[in-house]
């Protein structure tokens, strides 16, 4: 009777269904890597200057809905407080304070969701009790809305 070894050798098909990322992970992944090699580069005085350009170039890019929606975010946000600095953080639009990362805008079509999200790190300040909300869908942006977002990010910043 003869032994016979399972194999370890790899396929392209066993690797692919290993994966641990979806391609869209990998390609956010890879962004992610990208600004932060391009941050490196830049000259720390121009850094926030740049920033911003990356930001608004990628809500030009977004579509219609996505772009109408985040340039009104991208207002509330710098009025809410001018010491941010826009970024963008993993492709998406993202704002910064003392180096630190309070808040960000996740698209609909790049995240393949119904809504566009508005999301708060751990280093922003909206603890509440033992539970707190740190990500908000939005469908639409009204003026009750920015004005929720506004007092969100000073109370973030706070």
């Amino acid at each position: 009777m003869t032994d016979t070894k399972p194999t370890t050798k790899r396929t392209s098909e066993t690797r692919a269904s290993a994966s641990v990322w979806s391609k869209e992970e990998r390609a956010a992944i890879q962004e992610y890597a990208r600004e932060r090699k391009r941050s490196a580069r830049r000259d720390p005085a121009a850094e926030r200057t740049a920033g911003e350009q990356d930001v608004l170039a990628k809500i030009a890019g977004l579509p219609d809905h996505d772009r109408s929606i985040a340039s009104r975010l991208h207002a509330v946000i710098m009025a809410a407080d001018p010491e941010l600095w826009p970024r963008t953080w993993y492709g998406s639009p993202a704002y910064y304070r003392n180096g630190n990362l309070i808040c960000f805008f996740q698209e609909t079509a790049k995240f393949k969701t119904r809504y566009i999200s508005l999301g708060f790190s751990d280093k922003a300040h909206l603890d509440d009790g033992t539970m707190w909300p740190v990500s908000y869908a939005l469908m639409e942006l009204t003026p009750a809305d920015e004005e929720r977002i506004a007092a969100l990010v000073k109370k973030a910043v706070s």
